[in-house]
């Protein structure tokens, strides 16, 4: 793809909302024929397109997860590297599909599926497609296996590998993934929701291409590239220069109950960052691990919160250096589990909100809650007309975000990794054996500060069904989320489990497998509120007097 032309800026800009139009409707596709609510209700998805030579990404939609943003580049990457291994090439009509984690990020639930899209014969750019699918194999039901201490005991690992050959389903690799899940009517309804979204995404591209041309609209996406390069330099040179260091800690990583740590210097030189994570823990026994491709990615997500406004290219990585050595925990390589990644991205996501504000206080955020709480509870049915049936209920849950420059932070907000929301407590209740008992913000939680965080909430499951097996994967009880610029930290993250009466707690205080629950039995979670900004002794009067009235906090701190 090589751009001829020079647009001017209204075709310019009304390339660039076509394109992202066109990304915008492959999520909505998918989120409207998936059958797992993760993707359907928690939107736990995203499309993009991206470039034919380098793989990089050109467009994201709107409503997809930031974090793929950096981690599809690294797919398309991976299935154009195997096309090529195997002689095979790209061919129109096919599309690539695979789960691999140390190749396209993230980890083995989100499946990406990687379409060539051709001109006249030619390699125009390529279509992709992450999604996270509900159960994909291993020891724990829903994938989070907090005691991994291998890849293959966390899912089913499937290299790039055709799905679609000349537009024809390969029923082999169909057979191959419907045997190695619990939930297999889930996985097809997923995946062809994934395919419809791809063959909806061609079909506009080609309209578009037809209706303005190929040279210009590939003009359009290197010059929206290049514009993203130039505001990212202009909001790095508006930094001080300097080296700002920060480092935050994770509880434990599932197997060997010590402490983590992520680091960062940061060098602001003109134009140009460098985010330095060499000081960063090793690779570690347990599934708080992520590759490299999963770091790189959850830079952009951070950056991203921090300068609003920069859009979802990768001409806004153009302007970064990143300096990650092999054999780090968030650079880890084969066998090394990473099932956990979303816990360690987020400690990325806190230190780099942590080094932006030592620049420039009132560009960054405090500390969201940390942690998305992964819990699977999982058994058979009992009722007449389902006896037998599998069951995984599997969901994350939200917490408080940190206070910033303008005003408090966010009570009861999805993790900033991304755009998922919260899947509704109806649909979980509907969809499985379980009851709400509590759906409450969590008084108290948020970091004090002259912007409070906002608060985290209560979750408390009572199990419907004879007995089952509940999981989780958490982060944040052990070291809360911090306060920026003088701001307080908020309080820290608890999960409990009751067994015939009794509330228990994990040993690892965030993570457990193989919980036994009988009918009536109850699990829950007090998840972390967001840090605080600034020094408390600046909250107003009248922001203290409506916290005690609304409940915020139990007393005048």
């Amino acid at each position: 793809m090589v751009a001829e032309k020079v647009l001017d800026p209204v075709t310019l800009a009304v390339l660039r909302g076509r394109l992202e139009q066109i990304a915008d409707e492959m999520d909505a596709t998918l989120y409207r024929s998936a059958f797992n609510p993760i993707i359907a209700e928690a939107h736990d998805a995203c499309h993009g397109l991206y470039d034919a030579q380098t793989g990089d990404t050109l467009i994201q939609g709107k409503s997809g997860l930031p974090v793929f943003v950096g981690a599809m580049a690294f797919a398309v990457r991976a299935a154009m590297r195997v096309a090529a291994e195997r002689g095979t090439g790209m061919q129109d009509g096919d599309v690539w599909l695979f789960n691999d984690p140390y190749e396209g990020g993230t980890h083995a639930n989100d499946f990406k599926l990687v379409r060539p899209c051709f001109r006249g014969g030619a390699l125009y750019c390529f279509l992709a497609s992450a999604a996270h699918w509900h159960d994909v194999g291993g020891a724990v039901p829903g994938n989070y296996n907090p005691a991994a201490t291998e890849c293959w005991q966390e899912a089913v690992q499937i290299p790039p590998v055709r799905i679609l050959r000349a537009n024809q389903l390969d029923e082999d690799v169909l057979a191959i993934l419907r045997a190695n899940t619990r939930l297999p009517d889930s996985l097809w309804g997923d995946l062809n929701g994934q395919l419809a979204a791809l063959e909806l995404g061609a079909k506009r591209l080609d309209g578009l291409l037809d209706e303005y041309g190929d040279a210009t609209v590939a003009s359009a996406l290197v010059e929206l590239r290049a514009r993203a390069l130039r505001l990212m330099r202009s909001h790095i040179a508006s930094l001080s220069d300097g080296r700002y260091s920060f480092e935050d800690v994770l509880d434990n990583d599932g197997v060997v109950d010590n402490t983590l740590t992520i680091a960062l210097d940061m060098t602001v030189a003109g134009e140009r960052l460098t985010l330095d994570f060499s000081r960063t823990s090793a690779q570690c026994a347990g599934p708080v691990n992520i590759s490299r491709a999963t770091a790189v990615a959850a830079c952009y997500v951070a950056l991203k919160h921090v300068f609003p406004d920069v859009p979802a290219n990768a001409g806004v990585l153009d302007a970064v250096d990143f300096v990650i050595p092999d054999g780090l925990v968030i650079s880890a390589s084969r066998p090394r589990p990473v099932g956990g990644y979303t816990e360690t991205i987020l400690r990325m996501i806190d230190v780099i909100f942590s080094a932006t504000a030592l620049a420039d206080p009132y560009r960054a955020v405090a500390h969201a809650y940390g942690t998305i709480n992964a819990l699977s509870i999982a058994g058979h049915r009992t009722d007449a007309k389902r006896a037998g049936q599998r069951w995984v209920m599997f969901s994350f849950f939200g917490g408080g975000h940190g206070g910033h420059s303008d005003g408090d932070g966010l009570s009861h907000g999805n993790a900033p990794i991304s755009t998922a929301t919260i899947p509704p407590l109806e649909i979980l209740e509907a969809a499985y054996p379980v009851r709400f008992t509590q759906w409450a913000l969590r008084p108290g939680s948020g970091g004090d500060g002259q912007h409070r965080g906002g608060l985290g909430a209560i979750y408390e499951i009572e199990l419907l069904e004879d007995s089952a097996e509940a999981f989780v994967f958490g982060e944040r009880s052990k070291v809360a989320p911090q306060g920026i610029h003088g701001g307080k930290p908020a309080l820290p993250n608890v999960f409990e489990y009751c067994q015939n009466g009794e509330w228990k707690r994990p040993p690892m205080l965030s993570k457990m497998l193989g919980i036994q629950l009988k009918k009536g039995d109850r699990v829950r979670l007090q998840t972390p509120g967001g840090g605080g900004w600034g020094d408390p002794a600046l909250r107003s009067a009248q922001d203290r007097a409506n916290d005690i009235a609304l409940g915020y906090t139990r007393e005048n701190t």
